[in-house]
């Protein structure tokens, strides 16, 4: 006699590759790590690529012994530590998560569950909270005190399917947030190492092209606000209207399914990313970069005011409040 066919709740639940790629974050590491140990979802690989730390990271990760895989490299950037991450996980489903936020303990079976009842979605993401002290030297509030409801639950459709096109005018993803299918970097590549900035943007945006996504209200991730963080770095290029603009021209302002952006939409939103770059280089004393920025701004949409009274009042000697 034949054994009886598995059914699906004899299936193995599929193995889940977190990576955490960390430099020098001694200060919220355990609590990062913590979050993805404590997951319901039971088939979990925990890979952390240490990017060099030189603070204590290491020895912190060393004390939680063999529940988690440590792999050292040379200081290379977090493009690269990703990748190494990525190359040598195992799972089925992947996920990014930086090392300084926080997962509730549902979200990887809350994920698995929507990528297997969805067979067609490449990547499924959800909402995420900033995480952020209530008073300078303050400790950061306990999760389990936040309210996790008023984002909602269940799909959001304006931000699920073939979304290339909103993608174009906002990084809308956390990566943080997501859950892959390991086959989507297979097919799409892994991020691009010679970009210092915006490389998760650029990778949703190739990934976008050729998957749909899957958006879920619910929040299920903590994104830790600290002086110390990337994006409050104020650079001497505008990556964000780089990468905008040469994405459009290589692809379109349309998502696979003829969902679109359209061109005036498009060109609000590059004069409204020039305005903020510009605006920050003002403030930091880069008159130059910053009046630059506002005649961009102007080319891009010249319809705009805003952009013409910043740069009178910056010749004017003006200089904007941080």
């Amino acid at each position: 006699m034949q054994p009886p066919s598995p059914t699906v709740t004899d299936a193995a639940p599929p193995l889940v590759s977190v990576i955490v790629p960390t430099y020098n974050c001694a200060a919220y590491i355990d609590e990062t790590v913590a979050s993805v140990l404590a997951q319901t979802h039971p088939a979990v690989e925990l890979i952390v690529i240490d990017d060099g730390s030189t603070d204590g990271t290491l020895e912190r990760l060393a004390a939680w012994g063999p529940r988690l895989t440590v792999v050292p490299q040379a200081n290379a950037g977090v493009c690269a530590a990703r990748n190494h991450g990525l190359r040598i996980a195992r799972g089925e489903f992947v996920c990014l998560l930086d090392h300084d936020d926080y997962w509730f303990p549902d979200k990887l079976a809350v994920q698995v569950a929507a990528l297997q009842a969805r067979p067609e979605v490449g990547v499924v993401y959800g909402s995420f909270m900033p995480w952020q002290r209530p008073a300078e030297g303050a400790a950061f509030p306990s999760p389990a005190s936040l309210d996790r409801s008023a984002s909602g639950s269940g799909p959001d459709p304006a931000f699920s399917g073939w979304i290339y096109h909103q993608f174009l005018l906002d990084c809308w993803m956390l990566t943080s947030s997501a859950m892959f299918r390991a086959s989507v970097f297979r097919d799409c590549g892994l991020f691009d190492e010679t970009l210092p900035y915006s490389e998760d943007w650029e990778l949703w945006l190739r990934i976008s092209r050729r998957h749909p996504f899957l958006k879920l209200r619910e929040v299920h991730t903590l994104y830790r606000q600290h002086r110390q963080q990337g994006n409050r770095v104020v650079r001497p290029v505008d990556y964000r209207t780089e990468l905008l603009q040469r994405t459009a021209h290589r692809w379109g302002l349309a998502s696979a399914d003829g969902r679109q952006v359209s061109e005036s939409a498009f060109r609000q939103q590059l004069a409204r990313y020039h305005v903020e770059f510009g605006l920050s280089h003002l403030a930091g004393g880069s008159r130059r970069i910053g009046l630059q920025s506002m005649l961009k701004a102007l080319r891009a949409c010249p319809w705009r005011v805003k952009p013409a009274a910043y740069m009178l009042a910056a010749t004017l000697g003006w200089k904007p409040a941080v």
